[in-house]
């Protein structure tokens, strides 16, 4: 990380210096609810310190026991990006391997079918976690309580009501009913609000949508115990399928004695709820002790325990302007997590799914707030994220049901086995692709860089950094702070040196970063230009480089280092694991959640000034 830039401060430089724009009852945005979305929206909008921000919650406190605890390859990407990913590994359990079991044959009622690796290789430099929810939302508050904003969630807030006015300066106004013995309504005026709220979601009705799907009438049973258990793959993570008692989820916990069940119970009848069963902690561990048979079971203590019943659910839309009117009414109120979708637990993508919908909002509403971008922007966070999360509902059905199907045959019983494997990349979070947009380019130009699809996230892989030769993942650098990202992989022997292919095209990006960037920020606030060298890096001199790749920033001038990398020579070459042509070379674009906008050929500046012309205004015009 980089501080100092503004002088020498001591201390801890996780802690940002204190800005004096403190949120009062007039905000830019207003965030409603404190899970995984609201927390991640408000991480990231805290750490921009021209914005004010509030989030308030219905409950007393932070959350003390999660409900969710699998951490996709791809939220762990995005956790590096918000400075706490480290913690999560160290405190988290490590899903290396996947054991299946089912009925075996000649009549064992038990039996290991396969076993395998649960993240194929070269997926994510980061590994597939289990930690508890609770855990998750303790780093995004330190994120945001060490922010500029010093934001602190406002609890015992419940929403009561809200209007929308365009003729305000703040058009939307909140009325809350402090749940406090000796609080009163509390009134607050924003500029956008999004509601994070839960599947109960008030700003949801307040919008006038609903979720819309249906329950798949099937009960089951989560329990967090401390088990004795002759069970040998208690610590791997499995699918367990018995002969005629059900199935069985196995999720190891974090601290090594701990694990999660989700223990499938009989299908519910017509208009029967899951509360209508009266179930009990005993009878899950009964439950569990069944199915697992004849392997011995017993919960030493169970931690946290619940039943729910499946169903898939989304909105037609996630903000308050209709299709019909998208592109000239300008939405002001959005829903993220579960307030839009709801699903079972079985792929591990609640948790995951609620923060991409708010990773994907923070930096759109930060940049039109900011007055960086067309208004129409907004307009995107609906299009892009209600696709994927039906996407989600469709597999999300596909899954319970095959976990649920009692198999016929062994071959039957194989095709879920099958099935889990094969979908491996969408569970770890990877393959959410955006299709053609505003921000996301066509692929025309793919074959330059085939391991960076447009619409992908941006798939990091391991480089030097020229300045210090210190060995990192080219994907930590692309951090949380709503900034634009151009990636210059230079084509075969450019050094960098005046007249090349990386002179040329930095005297190009030179004239669209001072035309889109304020004359008081620096000059990488809004455009951040980095490159990737094929040539060793001993090879390479600093000082012959562009200034685009070593600006002057800060008020005193001083140089940034961090931006010029080179391929690492031997096996683990970026050109070679992610398809960059290296006679070629290219150039890609990525927005700020990291997605990948578009990939350009290094003569095809104009393509790059022409994307940048449609999704961010000139100064003068901003």
């Amino acid at each position: 990380m980089q501080y100092h830039l503004e002088g020498f401060r001591a201390g801890d430089p996780s802690i940002a210096k204190a800005n004096d724009r403190k949120a009062d009852d007039e905000v830019d945005v207003l965030i409603v609810g404190c899970g995984p979305a609201g927390l991640t929206l408000a991480a990231q909008l805290s750490a921009l310190d021209d914005l004010k921000v509030r989030i308030l919650e219905r409950k007393s406190g932070p959350l003390e026991v999660g409900q969710a605890d699998g951490i996709a390859c791809r939220s762990m990407e995005m956790f590096k990006a918000f400075g706490f990913s480290e913690r999560v590994i160290k405190e988290g359990y490590h899903v290396n391997e996947v054991s299946f079991w089912r009925p075996g044959p000649d009549g064992v009622p038990l039996s290991r079918a396969d076993r395998t690796q649960d993240v194929e290789d070269d997926l994510s430099e980061m590994p597939h976690i289990i930690l508890s929810q609770a855990r998750i939302h303790d780093f995004y508050l330190e994120v945001m309580a060490n922010s500029p904003s010093r934001l602190i969630p406002d609890y015992d807030r419940e929403l009561v009501s809200f209007t929308r006015d365009d003729t305000q300066a703040y058009p939307i106004e909140a009325t809350f009913k402090c749940l406090a013995a000796d609080g009163g309504p509390e009134t607050i005026r924003a500029k956008y609000l999004v509601g994070c709220d839960g599947a109960r979601s008030k700003v949801r009705s307040g919008m006038g949508l609903e979720l819309k799907g249906a329950s798949a009438r099937q009960l089951w049973g989560v329990m967090d115990v401390l088990p004795r258990t002759s069970f040998p793959d208690i610590r791997l993570k499995c699918a367990i399928q018995s002969v005629d008692q059900g199935s069985i989820l196995i999720i190891p916990r974090e601290g090594g004695y701990m694990v999660r069940l989700y223990i499938e119970l009989d299908a519910l009848k017509e208009n029967e709820r899951a509360a209508d069963r009266g179930v009990t902690a005993d009878q899950l561990v009964d439950k569990a002790r069944k199915i697992l048979s004849p392997f011995q079971f017993e919960a030493a203590q169970v931690a946290w325990w619940s039943a729910y019943e499946i169903g898939q659910r989304v909105c037609d839309s996630f903000d308050d302007v209709s299709q019909d009117v998208g592109g000239v009414a300008e939405p002001r109120v959005f829903i993220a997590g579960d307030a839009c979708h709801t699903h079972s637990p079985k792929a591990g993508q609640g948790m995951n799914v609620s923060m991409a919908d708010a990773f994907n909002l923070g930096w759109k509403l930060a940049a039109v707030l900011r007055g960086q971008s067309p208004t129409e922007l907004l307009d995107t966070y609906s299009s892009e994220r209600q696709t994927k999360a039906q996407e989600l509902i469709d597999f999300d059905r596909d899954m319970a049901r095959l976990f649920s199907e009692k198999p016929k045959s062994k071959e039957e019983a194989a095709h879920f086995q099958t099935y889990f494997k094969k979908h491996g990349r969408y569970t770890a979070g990877v393959e959410t692709c955006y299709d053609p947009s505003l921000i996301t380019a066509n692929d025309s130009t793919q074959a330059l860089a085939t391991g960076y699809p447009t619409g992908k996230r941006f798939h990091s892989a391991p480089v030097i950094r020229l300045a210090d030769a210190k060995f990192m993942e080219l994907g930590h650098t692309l951090v949380a702070d709503g900034r634009w990202r151009i990636i210059a992989f230079a084509p075969a022997l450019d050094t960098g040196i005046h007249g090349g292919p990386i002179s040329k095209l930095c005297a190009g990006l030179a004239s669209l970063i001072e035309r889109v960037t304020p004359r008081s920020r620096d000059a990488d606030a809004v455009i951040d230009v980095r490159a990737v060298f094929q040539v060793p890096y001993r090879n390479m001199d600093f000082s012959e480089l562009p200034f685009v790749l070593r600006p002057f920033k800060g008020t005193m001038g001083l140089t940034d280092y961090e931006k010029v990398f080179c391929a690492i020579q031997q096996g683990t070459n970026i050109y070679d694991l992610r398809g960059i042509n290296r006679t070629k070379g290219v150039v890609v674009v990525v927005r700020p959640d990291q997605h990948v906008s578009l990939v350009a050929p290094f003569d095809g500046l104009t393509n790059v000034s022409d994307y940048f012309a449609k999704v961010l205004l000139t100064v003068g015009d901003a």
